[in-house]
């Protein structure tokens, strides 16, 4: 007579071609019955209905009836309940961000992803100043602008050209700042300005993914991603392609924009991504008298961070010169005069000193050559 763990071993190998994991792994098998030779099993679908569902039962058979013992196999489907599916998208997203796409991406760079739960919270502004900021600080720092619909980054930023290509990858866009450098990418270099992409779904992940794949990025610090507002296909397809993203999520003071940003650090969290902290943006207006008015409220960015359980990173100022630095394409965190200014080069401080700094690789490979230098002049007076 089969045992069970030689049924559960026999179901290991069927795979749902859909989820890329075993059917038991992804707890589609319910349960396990044996009488002598003849085998129950109890199969479970993800949804009734599934379009896989006749070639995942005959896969089951065929594995189970390979088992030493078995005479035949019965199997009843049935579909899971909300518990259960729960489980199964979990273990499929963890499977999926085990599977990463290979990226040229040095192991040592950090990668932040910058998101929002909506538009309009000046997430974009954010993305460019804080590299900027992090640039000025002599690091290098990529910059993806993964807002695919609603590409900004060019112009804040002042750049424009076509990107170039270079034994089949391309290259980002690249401007000096301060002792460091930007590396930019963009749909902004590969589209007018003032056209629309009208891209959904697959063609929006196939596009993030093109970025991040065939790109060759070279040395880096950091990369950031300027990611598309909400929780769509994007940012599910980031969380999968870059599972060791940190995620900062900008929200400004308003109770509204804190619960729809709620939503992205949940999404992120789904995907396995780590949320770095919270940036609340638009704080308050400061007059030129230095006399400070929440024009959108209090506490959003506090609020929010409590509620995830993340800490608030920054509160950026509500600023005319921050538009005005992105209209131009010189980005208010290389002046450093203004309220916004200094808000956003203490962010970055605090990024490269305390929440993400980076890693230093190299430096047992530098102390053996010293030795091996030390060792190979003084092996020449030895006896």
């Amino acid at each position: 007579m089969p045992s069970v763990e030689a049924i559960n071993d026999a179901l290991r190998g069927v795979i749902d071609p859909e989820l890329g994991d075993d059917v038991n792994s992804l707890g589609m098998i319910r349960s396990v019955g044996i009488d002598g030779g003849e085998v129950t099993i109890e199969l479970i679908y993800t949804v009734d209905g599934c379009p896989l569902r006749v070639e995942i039962r005959d896969d089951v058979i065929a594995h189970v009836q390979a088992v030493p013992g078995v005479t035949h196999v019965r199997v009843r489907t049935g579909s899971m309940n909300a518990e259960e599916r729960s489980q199964l998208m979990t273990r499929a997203r963890w499977k999926a961000r085990e599977r990463a796409v290979g990226l040229d991406i040095p192991t040592s760079a950090r990668i932040l992803a910058i998101a929002s739960g909506k538009g309009g919270v000046g997430k974009s502004s954010v993305t460019v100043n804080l590299a900027a900021a992090l640039a000025n600080r002599g690091f290098t720092v990529g910059v993806l602008d993964a807002d695919i619909w609603g590409f900004s980054v060019p112009r804040m930023l002042g750049m424009e050209g076509d990107i170039p290509v270079a034994v089949g990858k391309m290259q980002p866009i690249e401007r000096l700042v301060g002792k460091g450098k930007l590396k930019v990418l963009s749909m902004g270099f590969l589209s007018g300005e003032n056209e629309a992409v009208m891209w959904r779904g697959l063609l929006l992940n196939r596009a993030v993914q093109h970025f991040l794949e065939d790109v060759r990025w070279g040395e880096l610090d950091y990369l950031l991603v300027d990611m598309p507002p909400g929780t769509g296909d994007v940012q599910m397809g980031l969380a999968r392609m870059v599972p060791r993203a940190e995620m900062l999520i900008v929200t400004t003071p308003a109770l509204a924009a804190q619960k729809v940003a709620a939503r992205a650090a949940d999404m992120a969290r789904r995907g396995f991504l780590r949320v770095g902290g919270v940036i609340e943006n638009m704080t308050s207006f400061i007059c030129e008298h230095g006399e400070s008015y929440p024009l959108f409220g209090e506490g959003g960015g506090t609020r929010l961070a409590n509620e995830i359980g993340a800490p608030l990173l920054a509160q950026i100022p509500l600023d005319a010169t921050v538009a005005a630095g992105g209209d131009t394409g010189n980005p208010v965190a290389l002046t450093g005069n203004s309220p916004a200014g200094k808000a956003f080069s203490e962010l970055a401080a605090l990024i490269a000193e305390t929440m993400a700094p980076i890693t230093l690789t190299g430096c047992t490979a530098r102390m053996l050559d010293n030795i091996e230098t030390v060792l190979g002049t003084t092996g020449t007076d030895a006896p």
